[in-house]
């Protein structure tokens, strides 16, 4: 048996599991489970990044003795180091609003980046810091997870999958563009060197780091327990990333206009991908009410008539935090729909759109990379939401398979397991060992609801159209 920790932040909690490999299977071990919220200061949105690093500590001292440790996080997000080594300010959330408009002041760049326009990507982020103190001050850049395992090592370095999100990177070469960075005028210096997931980066606490797919779904997508290469993959949790997994990245015209990623993988792979909004939508609906029952508030969406009102779950407009009820009656007011009067009918407004948003990305990744896929996979906090799981069956018109909720964790243990030597292969291999662990639950869409989807299709698309 091999034992080893995982650390785990999401955009809305973090947990450190303890992984334990053998006999061609992997369990899992929560051993602490800690909230990650925003914190305003003034104006500006701040990540609280140290609070972060002392549950890290008291995650990895409760796992215990342990052969290394992985760390994965969310994306595009960063601290910057002085030349001491010191933080130079908490890191901004990549929900500030300092980013607005910055995208359109510069050129496209897909042919360089292949990434998708998000108005909080790392590069628009570092535009819009240009000029300030923290940035006079800044000598070394590191996105989250290399940040924190910086502090554990004292080794400064990017790993590859996160890298990847940030808009500076060459997809083909899987590189540095520094050409690029350049161009938009972003000192390269600022900049760790590159390294794969699998690569021993020092010691921490008596156990080895290890670099594994940092950007949380690189890790989750190790986790999808797909049989052959036809599935696509919705890493559902606060986001949903709709995609399927590439050898080389699709950097066409076409692909460009559709606004998907190529956000590179473990062992050399792509994920082609759309960010859907995902269940932000619903944590804010949520959090506005108070927190009531959500079992019992689902249970009461599920009656609700079905697609009767439908929203752009990509709408910029829902980005924010606050007032998520409202912003959603809204929207469905501009799209001369009914508004949801109770919050049972907005709850089924927001699982209907995310369906509807899956069911676009998994169609158009398919479409734009010539993908066959016959079976969807949802993994991730999402894949317990047992309707929206149906929902998206029927509105896919393809089988979902949901599970294992805990796939990004899981997908950082089987890397940290192979580079000791507890695992062996490639992608497949690994997905065995899931396989054969976890108890995914099979959804098989109902064809009787296929036109009902499509007409609803249909209204979206003519009401973005007019």
């Amino acid at each position: 048996m091999t034992v080893v920790a995982a650390v785990d932040l999401g955009a809305s909690s973090g947990r450190v599991m303890r992984g334990v490999v053998g006999g061609g299977r992997v369990e899992l071990e929560e051993v602490r489970r800690f909230g990650n919220g925003p914190v305003r200061v003034g104006d500006t949105l701040h990540w609280d990044v140290l609070g972060l690093y002392r549950e890290v500590l008291a995650g990895l001292r409760a796992a215990g003795e342990v052969a290394s440790v992985g760390i994965d996080t969310w994306a595009v997000d960063y601290g910057l180091l002085d030349r001491t080594g010191a933080l130079v300010g908490n890191p901004v959330h990549y929900r500030d609003a300092r980013t607005d408009g910055v995208a359109a002041t510069l050129p496209d760049l897909y042919a360089s980046n292949g990434l998708q326009v998000l108005p909080f990507n790392t590069i628009y982020q570092l535009v819009a810091a240009a000029g300030t103190p923290a940035m006079a001050a800044a000598t070394d850049l590191l996105l989250i997870p290399d940040l924190l395992a910086y502090w554990l090592t004292g080794v400064r370095a990017a790993e590859v999958t996160n890298a990847s999100t940030t808009g500076l990177l060459d997809p083909v070469e899987r590189r540095w563009d520094t050409g690029l960075m350049a161009k938009v005028g972003i000192d390269p210096a600022l900049f760790a060197p590159l390294c794969e997931p699998g690569t021993v980066l020092g010691a921490a606490t008596g156990a080895p780091v290890i670099a594994v797919g940092s950007h949380d779904t690189a890790s989750a997508v190790v986790a999808v327990p797909a049989e052959n290469e036809r599935f696509a993959y919705i890493s559902c949790g606060t986001w949903s990333l709709v995609g399927v997994e590439l050898d080389a990245p699709v950097l066409t015209e076409a692909s460009r206009a559709a606004n998907f990623s190529n956000e590179l993988g473990v062992d050399s792979t792509v994920r082609y991908l759309r960010n859907v909004m995902g269940l932000w939508l619903l944590q804010e609906c949520v959090r506005e009410w108070g927190s009531p029952d959500l079992p019992a508030l689902l249970a009461e969406a599920e009656a609700q008539p079905a697609l009767a009102g439908v929203v752009d779950a990509g709408d910029p407009a829902f980005i924010p935090p606050g007032d998520m009820p409202a912003r959603i009656a809204n929207a469905c007011a501009l799209l001369d729909q009914p508004a949801p009067s109770t919050r049972a009918a907005t709850v089924r407004v927001v699982l209907d759109s995310l369906a509807l948003a899956h069911r676009r990305a998994v169609r158009e990744a398919a479409t734009l990379s010539g993908r066959e896929v016959d079976v969807v996979h949802i993994v991730g906090g999402g894949s317990r939401n047992e309707l929206l799981c149906r929902l998206t069956a029927d509105a896919c018109g393809l089988p979902v398979v949901a599970g294992p909720v805990e796939a990004t964790a899981l997908g950082n243990v089987l890397v940290q397991a192979r580079a000791l030597g507890a695992l062996t292969g490639g992608l497949p291999d690994l997905r065995r060992v899931v396989a054969a662990s976890t108890a995914p639950r099979r959804h098989e869409p109902d064809p009787a609801t296929a036109n009902a989807w499509d007409e609803a299709e249909s209204r979206l698309t003519r009401s973005r159209t007019r």
